[in-house]
């Protein structure tokens, strides 16, 4: 069936929910109405519906317009809970199609509107009330990764073997959870000049991410975690009684699980490593300079400087093809695992996170060993070619990956490659998703997945305002 014509004749699933209502204005028309009803969003932002308006008037495709309107506002319409009290902003984010809140999903949903909050006091309140959930879910245990909005709720994962706590939906550490959060304080400080979220709560939590990235440099023993669950699927669980494989405390701090939420082989994952120290240093700075607290200040800043040094050392390796490169995982013994996974923290969106200069050697080497057929999880099929992961297996190219792609690139037609390839890659839903057959973009994973299509949104927006050439 053409990509065109699909809409006459099915019903599309889009963030979850069955499309209704299609619209077509007139004959020109040829895309449905898949965004929720305004009537059902969890909140609205007229800063933002200018925005969508604004792109849709200006960019003469019309597909890359119905995409914008569909993406960019998905975690606002469907994942937004406002649990303010008369005291404090409150807000908890789901991640789509799961009823849980990842530290690491939650923050990456909201970036993309960080820079319009002063525009949208509503939106400012929003990402407010985040950030001050998230200092309470990392005070409530900083080995976990997501959360549920009730307290008292057992989930699905409450029988694993590890210290779970009623209102912890999943427990697997992964240092990327701790980072995303001081990512989004910090982006937001930037951005507002305003201080509220760094109460003593938030400097609590400092203190716990400061101990537990210490925990997990593994110097003394193996620390307070370990993690098993009964389970078919390896990667879901860890090895060697539950503390994965064992690592040489050279600096670095282990990672249990990947942001995939897959095991590591390596403890020391490399991109979250780096992602750690660009988190550390916006940390001592808040607590320096909001907070004066120059004693904790100095320990982050002491910590992010110590695994810089260790990766510098241990993280890059000598590739046959490649030359120096980052390894994606290491132990310090002198092994290292060789790929890249889509989910971010990875190799590739370094940059992005503000981990390394775009043009630095090491990472543009890197780069084109992850592009490559030498990475193992790059696919390449009939309609497109990208990194995917361990997570959903063989063939499955992730969108996330191809955005950060773009994101991360300093080609003008890679950034347009990627674009079209998105664009062709929507499985007929007017949606991003997990991931897609190479082949066969229809035959994709997650119906409702707002990181990816907010993050698309962000992409679209950043093209349209720095290379809108490219959108033609």
């Amino acid at each position: 069936m053409k990509r065109r014509t699909f809409i006459q004749n099915s019903a599309i699933l889009g963030a979850g929910m069955l499309a209704h209502n299609f619209s077509f204005g007139g004959p020109s028309q040829v895309f449905p109405v898949v965004r929720v009803s305004e009537k059902d969003r969890h909140f609205k932002s007229p800063v933002i519906e200018k925005l969508i308006k604004e792109f849709q008037t200006n960019v003469a495709d019309k597909e890359l317009g119905w995409l914008f309107n569909n993406c960019l506002p998905n975690t606002l319409d469907t994942t937004i809970y406002d649990e303010s009290t008369s005291q404090q902003k409150l807000t908890y984010v789901i991640t789509g199609d799961i009823d849980a809140m990842w530290l690491r999903d939650s923050s990456a949903q909201v970036w993309p509107y960080l820079p319009f909050m002063r525009r949208d006091e509503h939106l400012q309140n929003l990402i407010l009330g985040l950030i001050n959930k998230q200092s309470k879910c990392i005070n409530i245990d900083p080995y976990a990764n997501a959360f549920y909005n009730d307290p008292n709720k057992k989930g699905e994962w409450f029988s694993d073997h590890t210290d779970m706590k009623p209102g912890i939906h999943e427990r697997k550490w992964e240092i990327d959870s701790l980072c995303y959060p001081i990512r989004l304080a910090y982006a937001y400080w930037k951005e507002t000049k305003d201080t509220s979220p760094f109460d003593n709560e938030w400097v609590r939590a400092q203190e716990n991410i400061y101990k537990t990235f210490v925990e997990q440099q593994r110097k003394e023993n193996l620390g307070p975690y370990k993690f098993e669950r009964t389970t078919s699927r390896g990667t879901d669980t860890l090895q060697v009684d539950g503390y994965g494989y064992p690592v040489n405390p050279v600096g670095l701090i282990c990672s249990s699980f990947r942001p995939s939420d897959d095991c590591s082989i390596f403890l020391f994952l490399i991109p979250a490593n780096l992602f750690a120290v660009v988190s550390l240093r916006q940390s001592a700075e808040i607590l320096r300079k909001v907070k004066n607290n120059t004693e904790l200040a100095a320990k982050m800043d002491a910590l992010a400087n110590e695994v810089e040094d260790a990766v510098n050392k241990y993280g890059i390796i000598d590739h046959p093809v490649h030359g120096r490169v980052y390894a994606y995982e290491v132990d310090g013994f002198g092994s290292y695992l060789m790929m890249d996974d889509a989910n971010v923290p990875s190799l590739l969106s370094l940059p992005y996170l503000g981990a390394v200069d775009v043009n630095d050697e090491v990472y543009q080497r890197t780069r084109r060993f992850v592009l490559s057929e030498n990475n193992p999880f790059y696919f390449k099929g009939k309609v497109a070619a990208g990194i995917g992961g361990p997570h959903i297996g063989r063939d499955m190219i992730w969108p996330m990956a191809l955005i950060i792609q773009a994101l991360t690139s300093t080609s003008d037609a890679e950034i347009r490659q990627c674009i079209q390839t998105l664009k062709n890659t929507h499985g007929d839903t007017g949606f991003m998703h997990e991931s897609f057959h190479k082949d066969d973009p229809k035959k994709f994973t997650r119906h409702w997945f707002a990181w990816t299509n907010t993050l698309f949104g962000e992409l679209l927006w950043k093209v349209y305002q720095e290379k809108p050439e490219l959108l033609r």
